[in-house]
């Protein structure tokens, strides 16, 4: 019979999640995933103090997560903390330091399925038909564009370097999550503002960059510069919807399964591992053509109440 190993040393709970953050950044994952670890891991050690991992229950991480929600906590909130957790867990289990995953087979609380904030084509269009002026504007009509174009997630269009594209195929090749690469195409539109911004950059990057965008002080674009530059392309063309980067990619998601019905191909694009995650999208495109059958439909009640005589 096989006995489970004895951890090789007793430490309590922050010394094992400061090794444990620095393994995630040890194996390349962005500073944001590391950073959002270490909130959820924070939360942990607030809800059963500085103790030893190994001697934590199932029981102590179900009232950790209780007293969370009980404190307010969102449902998703809850659910991407349980996740650290469990992450967290297995990796002592796997190097030998914990006997058992107690965060294992938790679960928390159900909240209402958000839908993905996705713009219409319409006011995708507002956003990216436009003037642009200077070398800013140029760059970040290149940036949105291509977010656009190839559905990518922000540390993915953050993280693109001058040889991940190729203009003269179509295609991008992109590091997602998980450090997963995939090839994407890129449409006319962004090969187009992408090859006028690429006569301007060298003018504003860095010695020896290698990033495709650059901020103002001619390094990789940050996330901030991103977000803000984006904010001010919407004002400045007059867009009314909530537009934040992670928008263009839902935008592009939905607008290919409007228009192809190919959910197979869309997941590739995204860069999905499950195909649960594209499906969310048909949501959205169902929601658009009952609006659709409702006004085109010869037996739809809308189109109905909106053309019968009322009788009178």
């Amino acid at each position: 019979m096989n006995t489970p190993p004895e951890p090789a040393q007793h430490s309590p709970l922050s010394t094992r999640i400061d090794n444990f953050l620095a393994a995630l950044t040890a194996r390349k994952y962005s500073p944001n995933t590391v950073s959002t670890y270490a909130i959820d891991l924070a939360h942990l050690l607030e809800q059963v103090g500085d103790v030893e991992p190994i001697g934590l229950s199932s029981h102590d991480i179900r009232r950790a997560l209780a007293a969370m929600h009980g404190r307010g906590y969102k449902p998703k909130t809850l659910a991407r903390t349980i996740s650290a957790w469990r992450s967290f867990f297995h990796y002592l289990v796997r190097i030998g330091l914990a006997l058992v995953n107690p965060a294992m087979g938790i679960r928390p609380p159900k909240g209402p399925k958000m839908l993905p904030n996705a713009l219409s084509v319409g006011e995708m269009a507002k956003l990216l038909d436009g003037g642009v002026g200077d070398i800013w504007e140029i760059r970040d009509q290149a940036m949105f564009e291509l977010m656009y174009s190839s559905g990518l997630r922000r540390a993915e269009l953050i993280g693109l370097d001058l040889n991940s594209v190729d203009l003269r195929e179509g295609e991008v090749v992109v590091i997602g999550k998980g450090s997963v690469t995939r090839i994407v195409p890129v449409g006319g539109k962004a090969i187009e503002a992408i090859r006028i911004w690429l006569k301007q950059r060298k003018e504003v990057a860095g010695r020896n960059i290698t990033a495709l965008f650059v901020g103002a002080r001619g390094a990789r674009i940050s996330t901030t510069s991103l977000r803000l530059a984006l904010d001010r392309m919407a004002s400045k063309r007059g867009v009314t919807a909530h537009v934040h980067p992670h928008a263009l990619r839902h935008s592009f998601a939905s607008h290919m399964l409007q228009f192809s019905g190919d959910l197979r191909a869309v997941q590739e694009m995204l860069g999905h591992v499950s195909l649960s995650s594209t499906q969310i999208y048909t949501h959205v495109n169902v929601k658009h053509l009952v609006e659709v059958y409702g006004l085109a439909h010869p037996r739809a009640l809308k189109k109905q109440a909106a053309t019968e005589p009322s009788g009178e």
